[in-house]
């Protein structure tokens, strides 16, 4: 019985060879099984009916009158990645198979192949393209169960976290929101807003990593001023913020001084503008990130103990990528969504061997890298699926996968570097003892590795930290 996926479309093969008698010979083979079998004698027709048809399968002769073999393999997966695509050759050559597979080739194949053999490579091929429906399909289900305010997930610590988020949404005052950069606690700030009561006031956002704290202050506080008969008034996002929530973004970067008037807000829920004595009501729900281990911050007096258990009575702690690595194809499909609708294609997933090497990669930029990666490969692809060619040299994960310890010293002590940071919460003054340096020279190393590496998850916990 003909396979038919739910387009229609029957399981199509193209055979690319140009004797005529295998031409002949081919669709007599697969006749039973229900399949359709198409068939040129030289690269430009095949070429033309690989557009037209766009076959599942692709048996190729390695010896054509007008392409190499080999060449033809190569514009073959560049015009469609998903198709598979074994190559026929009349004499066996490890050194041409080696490089057949590395070029794309699902196997290399001996003439005269036995129709038995065929006829097996057949069968596996519809069996794989049905598995891939299927999956297709799942995977768009699990995508619309597993997606939550923004959010994409199905692992414990994920599906753990949306519980937390819808319990704690119509009742908090204050929540603690923690995590490594790029992991998504501005939209667990988003979730939590958007659930509450006060979804349809003000959803305001402060970053605290100022270099001069007096401008965070009259942020945060307003001010006035008086000059003759003049009066210059300008609420800060407290007050801004009437009834609404509030996100101070990074809050382990205030300064001690601005945490005790912060402290004290909490406390009577008033707040002075910055040259006033007159205090003014205060109604606001406020959420604070960190990428900080504040716990280890109080202990080293860097940050106000009453005030973190003040925050931390409702914490939130969001799980880095490398801990719930079962979402990776969620998110890389949801990006894809994402970012195909944005830049008007037609793209419509992932390569198999694409999603297998993204895998190996560590991700230490979290959900924000794989965001990024997908972008960026979105803008570069000119077909309908992702491929390796999309994303950039530089993400170099087929080194990484075949030999992680052929580095160079620079990148090997990149990566130390950013362990001990991870290990330590993102705590410099920790990390600089564990190294055995300064902070200072710690300080020196990252901005070297930023200038090298811009897009590296180091700078980007430097330039756009608690996304």
């Amino acid at each position: 019985m003909p396979l038919h996926f739910e387009s229609g479309e029957r399981f199509s093969i193209l055979v690319i060879d140009d004797e005529p008698l295998i031409v002949d010979l081919m669709p007599e083979i697969f006749r039973d099984m229900g399949v359709e079998v198409i068939a040129a004698q030289n690269a430009t027709t095949a070429l033309h009916l690989l557009e037209l048809h766009r076959p599942h399968l692709v048996f190729l002769d390695v010896n054509l009158p007008d392409s190499k073999g080999l060449q033809l393999l190569e514009r073959i997966v560049r015009i469609d990645p998903r198709v598979e695509v074994i190559l026929l050759s009349g004499e066996y050559s490890s050194v041409l198979a080696v490089e057949a597979i590395q070029r794309g080739a699902a196997d290399y194949l001996i003439k005269p192949v036995p129709i038995r053999e065929l006829r097996s490579r057949v069968e596996h091929a519809i069996l794989a393209a049905e598995r891939n429906r299927h999956t297709l399909e799942l995977d768009e289900k699990l995508l619309s169960s597993f997606q939550f305010e923004g959010m994409v997930g199905r692992s414990p610590g994920m599906l753990e976290l949306s519980k937390n988020i819808r319990r704690i949404a119509p009742h908090f005052r204050s929540v603690l929101v923690s995590g490594p950069p790029g992991s998504g606690k501005s939209l667990v700030a988003q979730a939590l807003h958007n659930l509450s009561p006060s979804r349809e006031a003000p959803f305001l956002l402060c970053r605290c990593k100022q270099s001069q704290q007096e401008i965070l202050e009259r942020d945060l506080f307003g001010w006035e001023k008086v000059s003759g008969k003049a009066e210059e008034i300008r609420p800060g996002l407290l007050e801004q913020t009437a009834g609404g929530t509030l996100v101070l973004d990074e809050i382990g970067e205030m300064s001690l001084t601005l945490q005790a008037k912060l402290l004290e807000v909490l406390q009577t829920r008033e707040a002075k503008r910055f040259g006033s004595a007159v205090p003014r009501a205060i109604d606001m729900r406020l959420i604070a990130t960190t990428t900080r281990d504040l716990r280890l911050e109080v202990e080293d007096r860097r940050f106000r103990e009453d005030l973190y258990y003040r925050l931390s009575s409702v914490h939130l702690q969001v799980p880095d990528l490398s801990s719930r690595k079962e979402d990776l194809p969620l998110l890389e499909r949801h990006f894809v969504q994402q970012f195909a609708k944005e830049t008007q294609k037609p793209i419509t997933g992932i390569t198999r061997r694409a999603q297998e090497l993204l895998a190996q990669h560590s991700w230490p930029g979290n959900v924000r890298e794989v965001e990024d990666r997908i972008r960026q490969a979105c803008a570069n692809c000119e077909g309908q699926v992702l491929d390796l060619p999309d994303f950039p040299s530089t993400f170099n994960l087929e080194q990484r996968r075949r030999d992680p310890l052929l580095v160079s010293l620079k990148e090997m002590q990149r990566r130390h570097i950013r362990e001990v940071l991870s290990t330590v919460g993102g705590n410099k003054l920790r990390a600089a003892e564990v190294l055995g340096i300064s902070r200072a020279s710690l300080e020196d190393i990252l901005n070297a590795i930023e200038a090298d590496e811009p897009a590296d998850a180091l700078a980007k916990e430097k330039q756009s930290p608690g996304a």
